[in-house]
């Protein structure tokens, strides 16, 4: 081995400042730097300086771009597992009539999602593009783990397989979609306290867009949980209860 290929090892080596790379610690930095810098500041060179290694020695850890994002939903959905593990749905209060505790336990997940999505809002949108390239069968663990907790759920709630799969899809839009509406950019000059420079609404045309402009200050204020918890409400007790499961499609009940 001559000099030029010894030193392209050494620069490939994936010890860095904080001692060997593991792919635990590269998707953790990885996070690091789309919460500080978002999506676009994301890039192997950059992850690299971040570790103190060259960046050909993450592709060991994350063989392309795709896989790097990919493991950003998996990091996220570990954390939502973890959260949701640490904090158990609070017991039932009574309530008139009742919730049933599938629909409680629901709430559980979607309001822990909300509060990781705060953490971590760069990594939001990945949610949805990522599963519309990634083949389910190619989605890392932890993500189709948040599948089966909600699709389990259902089940052992008593309803049958095509209400199980009604209900997780109105679930799943919802709270995406909510995530996404909510946490979307708005500010066009973050520091102006002036909402409509802040906003940038002078830079919208009053003729075309009257009704955008006249709302938009509202728009760019979140609903918060509460309004995730109403609207997940609102969609879920149309569903039907196990016990009326028999008669959702016109069979006998």
């Amino acid at each position: 081995m001559n000099e030029a290929e010894r030193g392209q090892g050494r620069r490939a080596g994936d010890k860095g400042r904080y001692g060997r790379l593991s792919r635990d610690r590269v998707l953790a930095s990885a996070l690091d730097v789309v919460d500080r810098d978002g999506l676009s500041g994301l890039s192997m060179r950059k992850l690299g300086a971040e570790l103190g290694v060259e960046a050909m020695a993450l592709y060991r850890y994350a063989p392309s771009k795709d896989a790097l994002l990919d493991g950003l939903v998996e990091v996220f959905c570990q954390e939502l597992d973890r959260n949701l593990e640490r904090t158990p749905p609070p017991g039932e209060e009574p309530k008139d009539p009742p919730a049933p505790d599938w629909l409680a336990q629901l709430h559980h997940i979607a309001l822990t999602a909300y509060g990781v999505a705060l953490l971590h809002p760069n990594v939001v949108p990945l949610l949805a593009t990522r599963l519309l390239s990634t083949p389910m069968a190619q989605r890392p663990l932890s993500v189709l783990r948040s599948d089966e907790r909600v699709l389990a759920l259902l089940h052992d709630a008593g309803f049958d397989d095509g209400e199980v799969v009604r209900i997780h899809r109105a679930f799943t839009a919802w709270l995406l979609g909510f995530l996404l509406v909510e946490l979307r950019a708005m500010d066009d000059q973050a520091d102006e306290p002036d909402p409509t420079f802040r906003l940038g609404l002078h830079r919208l045309p009053v003729r075309e867009l009257p009704r955008l402009r006249v709302t938009a200050v509202g728009m760019a204020v979140r609903g918060g949980p509460a309004e995730l918890a109403a609207g997940l409400e609102a969609l879920l007790t149309v569903a039907p209860s196990p016990s009326r499961v028999g008669t959702v499609s016109g069979e006998p009940g």
